[in-house]
């Protein structure tokens, strides 16, 4: 109806689902990610959970399309039936014959296991998915757990996806379901979008619709009250989406407003200004509560931590839980404000050291042995335990990413080199250690004096002596395996001495998360980021927990 009006090409926001209006965001990549892994990782369950609308059906259309040519594939829609008639649909599914109208469970049983024996030993994966699984029966969900005792020496004949909303993952916690969710090796909760994705979301099937460029339907305050009326949810941002147009269409206007909206919330989710009125009061009350427990521990805190020798600062503000660092808040007396005096300003700031001094103080934060020579340390070597990258960025955002402690390397007014211990983010400066402790360092103070370089220090795996690919084999394969184990919470890793192809893909998924170039290779990028999320490198929190133990030892 208002396709013409507003220069579109077909309904931009229907409910039904079309490939060509696939939207990705971050967590949606994610999710696809932990299921590709699953299916490729040997055997055992995957678990994909999430809200009604949040996308799960978008990734299984996703995930079926990117499974490996030789992979058979059935697909249960309706899991409202009981084992035998859930074996019937899994066997009608792959195309497998069985004896009778209404065969045993036996039966049934039989014909998969040499069908699933064939497919083996023919190279040929076979895949069993199952969507609104919250609705299986525990018989049901029983049966399914023993189709994995289908198995060879070496791995799962069968791979289980189980799909569903929230309360699968309750039911799945169930104690005389233990057995089934120890088998699971993969799972993922799919949340809903963030106010900047659902900006993007709302962009892109515009475009894709054909929308004139340079043409705006919704502006930032009408996308930022979908967002808090849809709570992020897909399908209900079309639905409401669709409404919104449909009234701009009938009052004749170029764009959506915020009366359209408050009237397509109403028709579409039944609210009512005075309801969220009312929702809002709610929120601002719990916001109180939340703000008063914040206050009191962190008073209590405060009363707690050791007083270092520095000058009393006003309290530090909790950092932006989105910044990567996400360096603790930490008392007064631990962190002293990086602001000239009113007279007679030192030469250089205190957080302003000596390379060798700055270089010396990163070490101290990541091992507890004598350092080899500093003057060696950062030569290009692999050095073990601690080896020393060197490294540059254009941005800050680029060394908040890296989340770990970092020397910076600067330049004086006075042209002379110099360093500084830089540990994250804190209140929008940077966070800087001194002889006189951490300090809050404005970006735009410290920005003259760096040019970009940087060096950190990580612990590279045992015999690692450059990439570690597909024909490498040895204790360096074994101990990044272990990595990858600790990382999933897996009791086995996917390698022991030769580099697997069950690990390659692992690896691949990883650096697909990481945003790094997704060759399957082990490279320093690679371990940099999986030494900090398996805490076998120091993050930027840590280190300051670190920082702040020495500071108070005698």
């Amino acid at each position: 109806m208002y396709l013409q009006y507003f220069g579109l090409q077909e309904a931009p926001f229907s409910i039904a689902v079309n490939p060509r209006y696939l939207f990705m965001s971050p967590r949606h990549r994610d999710a696809l990610a932990h299921l590709l892994y699953g299916v490729g990782s040997g055997g055992g369950f995957i678990l994909l959970t999430g809200e009604v609308g949040t996308g799960k059906t978008t990734i299984n259309r996703c995930l079926l399309e990117q499974l490996p040519p030789a992979t058979d594939v059935a697909i249960v829609l309706n899991p409202a039936l009981n084992a035998q008639e859930l074996l019937a649909t899994v066997c009608d599914e792959l195309g497998i014959a069985y004896e009778g109208t209404q065969p045993s469970l036996k039966t049934l049983t039989d014909s998969l296991h040499a069908f699933l024996l064939k497919n083996h030993a023919q190279g040929r994966k076979t895949v069993l998915l199952i969507d609104e699984a919250q609705h299986l029966d525990f018989d049901v969900l029983e049966q399914i757990r023993l189709l994995t005792n289908l198995e060879t020496h070496s791995e799962k004949l069968l791979q289980i996806v189980l799909i569903g909303q929230p309360e699968l993952a309750q039911l799945l916690q169930r104690p005389e379901l233990r057995q089934l969710n120890q088998r699971i090796t993969a799972r993922y909760t799919l949340a809903a979008l963030n106010p900047a994705e659902t900006a993007a979301y709302i962009r892109h099937r515009l475009q894709v619709a054909g929308l004139p460029a340079g043409r705006e339907l919704f502006p930032p305050e009408v996308v930022r009250g979908i967002h808090r009326a849809t709570r992020g949810i897909p399908r209900l941002i079309n639905v409401l989406c669709d409404r919104i147009l449909l009234g701009t269409y009938g009052r004749n206007r170029a764009q959506a407003d915020r009366q359209v909206l408050s009237q397509a919330i109403n028709e579409v989710l039944g609210e009512t200004d005075t309801n969220r009125r009312r929702h809002a009061l709610r929120g601002f009350g719990a916001a109180a509560l939340l703000l008063l427990l914040i206050v009191g521990v962190w008073w209590l805190a405060r009363a707690s931590v050791p007083q270092l020798p520095v000058s009393p600062v006003p309290a530090l503000a909790v950092p932006d839980a989105t910044v990567a660092t996400a360096a603790p808040a930490l008392p007064p007396a631990v962190i002293a404000t990086a602001a000239p005096a009113a007279a007679d300003p030192p030469s250089s700031p205190a957080w302003e050291l000596l390379p060798a001094v700055a270089l010396q103080a990163l070490w101290e934060v990541q091992a507890t042995g004598p350092a080899p020579p500093l003057e060696l340390l950062c030569d290009g070597s692999v050095r073990f335990p601690l080896s020393c990258v060197r490294g540059s960025a254009a941005t800050w955002q680029e060394l908040l990413v890296l989340n770990r402690p970092l020397l910076l390397d600067l330049v004086t007014p006075a042209r002379f080199s110099a360093a500084a211990l830089f540990l994250g983010e804190s209140a929008g400066s940077a966070l800087l250690w001194s002889p006189e402790g951490l300090q809050r360092v404005p970006f735009v103070e410290l920005a003259p004096r760096w040019q970009g370089g940087y060096r950190l220090l990580w612990r590279p795996p045992e015999a690692f002596s450059g990439p570690v690919g597909r024909t490498d084999s040895g204790p360096v394969v074994a101990d990044i395996a272990r990595l990858f184990a600790q990382l999933d919470e897996q009791p086995e890793p996917l390698a022991t001495q030769k580099y697997s192809a069950a690990l390659a893909e692992r690896v691949r998924l990883f650096q697909v998360n990481q945003r790094l170039r997704a060759d399957g290779v082990v490279g320093e990028q690679t371990l940099l980021r999986l030494n900090v999320l398996t805490q076998r490198d120091p993050t930027a929190a840590a280190a300051i927990e670190r920082l702040v133990a020495l500071s108070a030892a005698p």
